[in-house]
């Protein structure tokens, strides 16, 4: 089509040598801004109008469902309606459908996915089974120290696709390797405690034998965990990539239908691929000598370690095709100007782990937009005695260059973690400018979320002992959904407290709010000008004894709605200025309900007051994606958040060696460098921090102020 015309003659010479290299495994090292979408797409189209090759035959497999959004989009304007015959999928998407395509093979998967707390609960369990002579046996202190910890082993087993067998052949060469190491080596000779030069460091080895025996007794537990796994019928998210790779590699017949029906294979962020990810990829290929597969990837742009993103899969695969492969370096920056790259550039040179060693490479980005011949603005670099004057001042510049005409979309705040733009973001809103940004909040812990969660438990309490709930109930007095007055909620407790003092003497009942405020008179036929009192509260009370007689006749979802309606919720949501907000926290609520209801279509109210009591004793949150969004609002970014986005104007804020060089504490289990392939772990998140950081400041297309 036209479109597809016009987009090939605006590639450049690299974009085209990539587009119209057909066969055999092709790899794009694409920095940033290069274009990289634009050529995926492109090379669909060039396949299906040059070769025989169906759109059905081709496979596009993406990191994530935007990517996959956004390539599907492109082809589309380039192809028409075949873009939706052509294979886009995440990987974990493509593996359900090879599920799904083969349910003779793989049965019916009836499972339902580990919740987080079903999780805690798992791993617990787990520890409470380990003997007295088990290594991680903890007797003192916190028992359930490697809950934790064996939860992101046996994640890293799945993702990096590593067995017991792999991982005890990795510790033992690495145990056997480490008095040849220099750093277990003495440098220098004690003579008075008997070291001569050359001499092993023994206590040092011992403690790190030590460390890997640990690793080796929490692998021993991941046949018990898929043990559980199986008994509740559970699985997680790394699990289908799991059971398609063992069927790849038990039945040949699936594996070839799969080789067969695709003829040509592009994988777009390559960097971002796990070790299971990759190691699908080289079933699928292995078929052919020279297989016809397409990889785009940046290496330099690699920060999804901390969910299993592997960038030696790059160096692997091309080692893997030495011979046949075809290498195309984009460095022609459509985006950002010289200045930026350059400064990209002298960050990104201080690590070693690159392709530009392993391969050889030459990747300096070159500004290619013919609109940087004109003008150009040097990056600003600024500095503030604290936090709360930085963000004065980067307020004042948004605000100026709204005033002089500059599109809130071409405006950008770039940041580490959320936390360091909440004061900012409320200072902007005092402002009246506009905001966007998405982060995930824990509604149990929201003011909103726990009002109504103590609403559902005092009807809890009530219904296991009636009037047991006095003091949650006087909180709950209290709360803006019934507008009742404090002094009036004071009045009837005190009111309360009197009547059951003058009861501990004889034998007559205790009374409780919720009785007293029941039994409270109002007068039949108010006067015109009678001031009644205490109206609001005897609602509350009628309203709570209806949902406690009704809960014996509703399901869970239906008393859950029956509160919202009867307890003002719903009112209280539209009195509020940003009721949307309300709403969203509402539905999430619900749907949380809903989703406990469906897995034990039995539960009670007590029940889900226990899960929830357990998510909270767990540290499990109940996130929501909230999305405050404007039309004309300036957006709001973390560094990860921020890929493969741009803006004229980026304020990347919060630059110091507090929020950058913190080390975390790691309390994973120690990994050999025999399994890993890494090297030093403080080199590498280092390495990590600094590709994040090129990230950042590459998404500025003129304007980069750093402070």
């Amino acid at each position: 089509n036209a479109k597809f015309q016009e987009a090939l003659a605006t590639l450049n010479a690299e974009q085209l040598a990539a587009v119209n290299k057909m066969d055999g495994p092709v790899l794009v090292v694409a920095g940033p801004g290069t274009g990289k979408t634009q050529i995926l797409a492109a090379r669909i189209g060039k396949i299906l109008t040059e070769t025989d090759a169906l759109p059905s035959e081709i496979l596009c497999l993406t990191y994530t469902d935007a990517g996959a959004v956004a390539m599907r989009k492109r082809l589309f304007d380039f192809i028409g309606p075949d873009a939706y015959r052509v294979n886009i999928y995440t990987f974990h998407a493509f593996c359900n459908e090879v599920i799904q395509e083969n349910l003779e093979y793989f049965g019916k998967i009836s499972l339902d996915a580990l919740s987080d707390l079903e999780s805690a609960q798992l791993f617990r369990e787990l520890v409470d089974e380990f003997g007295n002579d088990h290594p991680l046996k903890r007797f003192t202190g916190d028992i359930y120290y490697d809950a934790n910890r064996l939860k992101a082993l046996f994640s890293a087993m799945k993702r990096e696709s590593w067995d017991e067998d792999l991982i005890n052949s990795a510790v033992k060469e690495y145990i056997d390797d480490l008095p040849n190491r220099e750093e277990f080596i003495y440098k220098r000779a004690n003579a008075a405690k008997g070291i001569s030069i050359g001499d092993p460091k023994q206590k040092e080895i011992d403690e790190v034998t030590d460390k890997m025996k640990k690793l080796l007794a929490a692998v021993g537990e991941y046949k018990n965990y898929n043990g559980k796994m199986k008994a509740q019928n559970r699985y997680d998210y790394d699990d289908m990539i799991i059971w398609v790779l063992k069927a790849f590699a038990e039945n040949e017949d699936i594996l070839r239908r799969y080789q067969e029906r695709y003829q040509y294979i592009l994988v777009d962020e390559f960097q971002d691929t796990s070790g299971s990810q990759n190691k699908l990829l080289k079933f699928l290929l292995s078929y052919w000598d020279t297989p016809n597969v397409f990889v785009v990837g940046d290496d330099d742009q690699s920060i999804f370690k901390f969910q299993g993103a592997n960038m030696e899969n790059i160096t692997a695969f091309a080692k893997d095709y030495v011979q046949s492969l075809y290498t195309v370096v984009l460095k022609h920056n459509y985006r950002s100007n010289q200045h930026i790259l350059d400064t990209s550039k002298a960050l990104i040179n201080k690590n070693k782990n690159r392709l530009t060693a392993a391969l050889n490479l030459d990747k300096d980005l070159r500004a290619s937009h013919p609109r940087f011949s004109e003008l150009v603005v040097e990056p600003t670099v600024r500095e503030y005695e604290n936090p709360n004057k930085e963000l004065v001042d980067i307020a004042r510049i948004i605000k100026q260059l709204l005033e002089s005409g500059t599109p809130a979309g071409e405006i950008a705040v770039i940041y580490r973690n959320h936390a360091q733009v909440e004061d900012l973001i409320h200072y902007l809103d005092t402002q009246k400018i506009a905001v966007n940004t998405k982060r995930k909040i824990d509604i149990l812990r929201l003011p909103f979320g726990e009002k109504i969660i103590n609403i559902l438990r005092y009807l809890s309490m009530e219904l296991d002992s009636p009037y047991s709930g006095d003091e949650l109930l006087f909180e709950i007095m209290h709360y803006d959904f019934f507008n009742i007055q404090p002094i009036e909620v004071a009045k009837a407790s005190i009111a309360v407290s009197k009547a059951n003092f003058g009861t501990l003497s004889g034998d007559e009942p205790k009374t409780s709010l919720r009785r007293h405020v029941s039994e409270m008179r109002t007068p039949a036929q108010p006067g015109l000008f009678d001031n009644v009192q205490n109206v609001e509260m005897k609602f509350l009370i009628s309203d709570i004894d209806y949902l406690l007689k009704a809960s014996v006749s509703l399901t869970l979802q239906q008393l859950f709605q029956q509160v919202v309606a009867k307890m003002g919720i719903l009112r209280y949501i539209m009195l509020q200025p940003d009721k949307g907000a309300y709403m969203q926290m509402l539905t999430a609520l619900f749907d949380f309900i809903k989703e406990e209801t469906r897995k034990e279509p039995e539960l009670t109210l007590s029940g889900l007051i226990n899960i929830i009591a357990l998510m909270k004793e767990h540290g499990i949150r109940l996130d929501l994606n909230q999305v405050i969004y404007s039309d004309n609002g300036i957006n709001f970014l973390t560094a990860h958040g921020s890929k493969g986005l741009e803006f004229e104007n980026v304020f990347f804020i919060g630059c110091d060696k507090n929020t950058w060089d913190r080390k975390g504490r790691n309390n994973s289990f120690s990994y050999p460098d025999t399994l890993t392939g890494a090297g030093d772990d403080d080199i590498s998140q280092r390495e990590e921090a600094r590709r994040l950081f090129y990230v950042a400041i590459t998404r500025a297309k003129q304007c980069l102020n750093i402070s």
